[in-house]
């Protein structure tokens, strides 16, 4: 989208909120410029996004305030946070659900600090990128945000730079401190990968503000052992034990499935657990899903309902991040610059989260907002009715000429 004149609503209207963070008013524009290039360019490289306004510094000033910049993005992730915390569709709650998972974000050039060479189990194949772990919150009203990450760094690249290898449990387990220290409620969930031993003593051994310990859901392997009826028994023969006839249904919207569920213990685990076994089909062998969680007295479809916002939480942000607001289109070899790059993505993301799904039409969008790519496109529609208004208003007014015209939007 050329020749952007404005800051869009969504991005000026809470410039407020973070001005003070930053020194001077080139850094504030810089900041805001950034958000709606986020938001509203072709491509979202620094020098793409640049290219975008109709008068804005030379792309290398964005990349020294990326990079090397006075400013602190951990600051501007909290302000972030407390902004939510205004709008009660996006307050914390009670019933809130934490999840935590990893993203591959791909990059075109390995020179960048901290890429590697991954495995990509959805696409089958080695790619060049960052492995991010995102600790995300989902709200009562369905909306929902990042709330922190941490970037995984591979043990021989430690070892060349002589940092401390972090496995991806320590950083999910720092994910847990970070959420636990803010006095963040909900409960965690998390896939079957971050499902062991370690991680569940440690979300357990956590408490929230009623001194009761902090609760998770997560799915677990076929091949974990459990202790069932006094012997030890891989988890997908227990479930392959189990008659038909003493299976149970729940309903899921027009379907259903069916279920087994029952208390048991697990090796290394120090608390008791409560299971639930998932079959598509009620005489089916092997189950679809088998789910582990802490809350020994959570009825099925309390414990159904906490994992179903694993995906909500995670996988959405991680798709809309991606193709909506560059989440890997930064090439920035520093990796400071790629971390405050990765901030600012899910700060405009919450921008948006703001907007979407309100009782009423945003006056600047013209309807109602149902989804991140709705939102990317109402603001881009809002920044050509500007462009398109001033254009419009010269030509009349002020009797420029088209050659004028186009050169002072920059597309000469």
């Amino acid at each position: 989208m050329p020749a952007i004149l404005e800051i869009p609503t969504a991005v000026a209207e809470v410039m407020a909120n973070f001005e003070n963070l930053f020194a001077n008013e080139p850094q504030r524009q810089h900041f805001a410029e950034y958000l709606t290039g986020l938001i509203v360019a072709r491509r979202k490289t620094i020098n793409a996004m640049s290219g975008e306004f109709a008068a804005s510094t030379d792309q290398s000033c964005w990349n020294r305030w990326l990079s090397d910049g006075d400013w602190d993005p951990q600051a501007v992730n909290q302000r972030r946070l407390e902004l939510l915390q205004q709008d009660p569709s996006t307050r914390y709650h009670e019933h809130g659900v934490i999840a935590l998972d990893n993203v591959l974000i791909d990059h075109d050039g390995q020179l960048i600090e901290d890429v590697g060479w991954f495995w990509d189990h959805s696409e089958e194949r080695h790619k060049i990128a960052h492995d991010y772990l995102f600790v995300n919150y989902v709200c009562r009203s369905g909306k929902h945000y990042p709330l922190e990450f941490r970037r995984f760094k591979k043990r021989e690249q430690c070892e060349a730079t002589g940092q401390t290898f972090e496995s991806h449990g320590v950083l999910f387990r720092q994910l847990v401190d970070w959420t636990v220290e803010r006095e963040i409620p909900g409960d965690f969930t998390m896939d079957c990968y971050f499902v062991n031993a370690e991680n569940m003593n440690y979300i357990h051994g956590k408490t929230d503000r009623h001194g009761r310990s902090r609760g998770y859901v997560g799915d677990l392997k076929s091949n974990r052992k459990v202790w069932y009826r006094g012997r030890e028994i891989r988890v997908d023969e227990l479930a392959a034990s189990i008659e038909s006839a003493t299976r149970k249904a729940v309903r899921r919207g027009d379907g259903r499935q069916w279920y087994f569920t029952c208390t048991l213990r697990m090796p290394g685990v120090n608390h008791p657990l409560r299971i639930v076994i998932l079959w598509k089909h009620r005489r089916d062998r092997a189950p679809c899903k088998i789910l582990v969680s802490n809350r020994i007295t959570w009825e099925v479809r309390r414990i159904l309902g906490v994992y179903r916002q694993r995906w909500t939480g995670t996988e959405t942000f991680h798709r809309d991040g991606k193709q909506e607001l560059g989440l890997g289109d930064c090439q920035l070899r520093d990796g400071q610059g790629q971390t405050r790059h990765v901030y600012l993505v899910m700060t405009a993301y919450s921008l948006l989260v703001r907007q979407i799904r309100q009782s009423s039409a945003k006056e600047w969008a013209f309807r109602r907002l149902t989804t991140i790519g709705e939102a990317c496109r109402a603001v881009l529609k809002e920044t050509l009715r500007e462009t398109v208004e001033w254009a419009v208003r010269a030509a009349r007014k002020t009797r420029l000429k088209p050659a004028q015209i186009t050169a002072q939007l920059g597309l000469s």
